[in-house]
């Protein structure tokens, strides 16, 4: 790879986003229930931790409604898209969709496990517990107890995002 070195000062938001975009990610809706109305977003910035514990990690920006009410329900549930769901990802990355009912028009059901929404067309659920929460900047990073599994074993493939687009594999 050659690449003009970049300049200490010249380590901008923009020149942050336009290299960190250059990273491939996979695309999952995590969701929670607050006070009987069930909060979801797209996620981007999840990734497993730990196998002993079982742990993963989310980031939640801290200006979202999503952030609040994940905090106080302690239970999350991390639906994996397959690159059929495009849709799905970009509704629930949509800010001004409504707080109620966002997810009445996309079937889900509570996990077995903690009862947070799970996507139907998730083709992998991953049900966690917060374990604990870590600052993140603008983003809180959210450490989660797997305490629930579950996946499809018909062949799916993920969707994906990069460069500032989603992206399926070929």
């Amino acid at each position: 790879m050659s690449a003009d070195p970049v300049e200490p000062d010249a380590v901008d938001k923009l020149n942050f986003r336009r290299v960190a975009s250059r990273f491939i990610t996979g695309i999952c809706v995590a969701a929670t229930r607050h006070r009987d109305v069930e909060h979801a977003m797209t996620v981007s910035a999840f990734n497993s931790v730990s196998l002993d514990p079982l742990l993963v990690l989310v980031c939640v920006e801290k200006i979202t409604r999503f952030h609040e009410a994940v905090l106080d329900s302690g239970m999350w549930a991390v639906s994996v898209l397959s690159d059929d769901a495009e849709d799905v990802a970009r509704w629930f990355a949509e800010k001004a969709r409504p707080t109620e009912g966002q997810m009445a028009d996309y079937a889900h059901h509570p996990g077995p496990v903690t009862g947070m929404p799970v996507l139907d067309c998730a083709m992998a659920v991953i049900e966690c517990r917060t374990r604990a929460v870590y600052d993140g900047g603008d983003h809180d990073i959210l450490l989660g107890e797997v305490v629930g599994l579950s996946s499809d074993p018909s062949p799916r493939r993920p969707l994906l995002y990069f460069e500032g687009s989603y992206r399926q594999l070929r």
